[in-house]
């Protein structure tokens, strides 16, 4: 039979075809790293007997998800919705708290989706921005305001790999009876020798992790570790089967199951050696390399170029990278083991003969974060608008802005719109992200 018209398979069958390397989630690199090739597609099955139910496990799911023990402290739940539905159901959990939620500047979109669904308001923690990679790092417990709020949601690692001292800042929070949720989607690899600690080694309340990101398993597969002493623990459990599907993927659940092996049995030498002379092939051809926290994460600049024309000459090579920013390109490293079919010496190759213009001196300016500690208000606007960017200044911006990747909110609804919202809101129009909330120069904005 033939499809005249499948853009969808068309585009992925054409990357495959051209070989494209992968410097960007998922984990198994496009099915090279890991054993992902252990799973068959006729694994695509149902809740038939035999299988156990994912939102009622009595045998095989409860025996798989019990394996999951990276923590003694913790409880291991699987998610087939990713991270997101992880992070719902715990927000839904704490609704019927009073207080409102407290949130770090630069939580997933999930987060203020999460909110919006309990119709209830979050406090905004002043924060301190990175001197490396420009973004937000952490919060600034120094200027924070406690007020009772009933679930403090934290960022770490931040989505370009800096760390900071969780340990500390899950303590602050618990000391002020503040329950505390750990977004660890890019820590899922944490813990492995020579990286950095995990969240589950601070005591925190919650910690999700997203396992395809940088595991080797298939998108949407994460955990949710919940701690034996964390609250509303029946509640969160309740809430995950309201935001699963009812028809989950086996599939995804095996490649979990096959990813924690991976994470138990892994020997970092071999990743530490083919990094090194990764990171040699890179400044020998011409370009920065900026390590930060995290080793599987690394940031390439080249000077007088923005990251976005950096990610440009990889993709030309064929070469895909996580993101761009003005100041450099995210690349997320695999986890090379034994026995992989990555193609490393493919990679080093196409690098070394990359043909780069003349460097050249170019000031990069500071990207403009909000570092005050603010307010969220899930209030629905009814009556909205699209305006110029340029003539926004004082208006009420009714949707989110949010550039993607890394999917992380820059403007809030509901926010007073600033005439340094406005730079900040040019600059990323300038560059060549994808800003949800922005249209043709244009925003949403409160109908007064």
């Amino acid at each position: 039979m033939k499809y005249s018209h499948l853009p969808i398979t068309t585009q992925l069958n054409k990357l495959i075809d051209n070989q494209a390397i992968s410097l960007h989630v998922p984990g198994h690199k496009n099915m090279t790293i890991g054993h992902l090739k252990q799973l068959k597609k006729t694994m695509d099955m149902t809740e038939i007997t035999g299988l156990d139910d994912l939102h009622h496990p009595e045998s095989i799911i409860l025996d798989s998800m019990k394996m999951i023990n990276k923590h003694p402290d913790y409880d291991a739940y699987f998610l087939v919705n990713g991270t997101t539905s992880g992070i719902l159901a715990v927000i839904q959990a704490f609704s019927n708290r009073d207080g409102n939620y407290l949130l770090t500047r630069n939580v997933h979109k999930s987060v203020f989706h999460g909110i919006d669904l309990t119709r209830q308001s979050a406090d905004l923690m002043p924060m301190i921005k990175s001197t490396i990679s420009q973004h937000y790092l952490q919060p600034d417990f120094e200027r924070m305001n406690y007020n009772q709020q009933n679930l403090a949601i934290l960022t770490y690692p931040n989505y370009y790999g800096e760390c900071f001292d969780i340990n500390t800042s899950v303590q602050s929070l618990q000391q002020h009876h503040i329950p505390v949720l750990v977004d660890e989607a890019h820590g899922a690899h944490f813990g492995l020798p020579q990286f950095p600690k995990s969240a589950l080694e601070s005591g925190a309340d919650f910690v999700v992790q997203s396992y395809h990101k940088t595991l080797p398993t298939l998108t949407m597969g994460s955990v949710l570790f919940i701690h034996k002493d964390a609250p509303l623990k029946e509640e969160v459990v309740r809430y995950l089967e309201y935001f699963q599907t009812s028809s989950p993927s086996y599939l995804i659940m095996a490649s979990i199951e096959l990813a924690h092996q991976f994470y138990k049995d892994y020997d970092s030498n071999s990743f530490f050696e083919k990094r090194e002379e990764f990171i040699n092939v890179l400044i020998q051809t011409g370009f920065e390399v900026v390590r930060v926290d995290d080793p599987l994460k690394l940031l390439i600049r080249y000077s007088g170029y923005s990251g976005y024309e950096v990610q440009d000459w990889f993709e030309t090579s064929e070469i895909y990278t996580e993101l761009a920013d003005e100041y450099q390109t995210l690349i997320i490293l695999p986890l090379w083991h034994e026995g992989d079919s990555y193609p490393f010496q493919k990679l080093l190759k196409k690098i070394e003969t990359m043909k780069l213009p003349l460097k050249k001196d170019k000031e990069l300016k500071s990207l403009p974060l909000v570092l005050e500690e603010g307010f969220y208000s899930s209030e629905s606007l009814e009556h909205t608008k699209w305006i110029d960017i340029d003539l926004a200044e004082n208006k009420i911006l009714a949707k989110h802005l949010t550039p993607y990747p890394p999917g992380i909110p820059i403007f809030l609804k509901g926010e007073k719109i600033s005439q340094n919202m406005i730079k900040l809101m040019q600059y990323y129009l300038q560059g060549e992200d994808r800003v949800e909330g922005m249209k043709n120069n244009k925003i949403l904005v409160k109908d007064e």
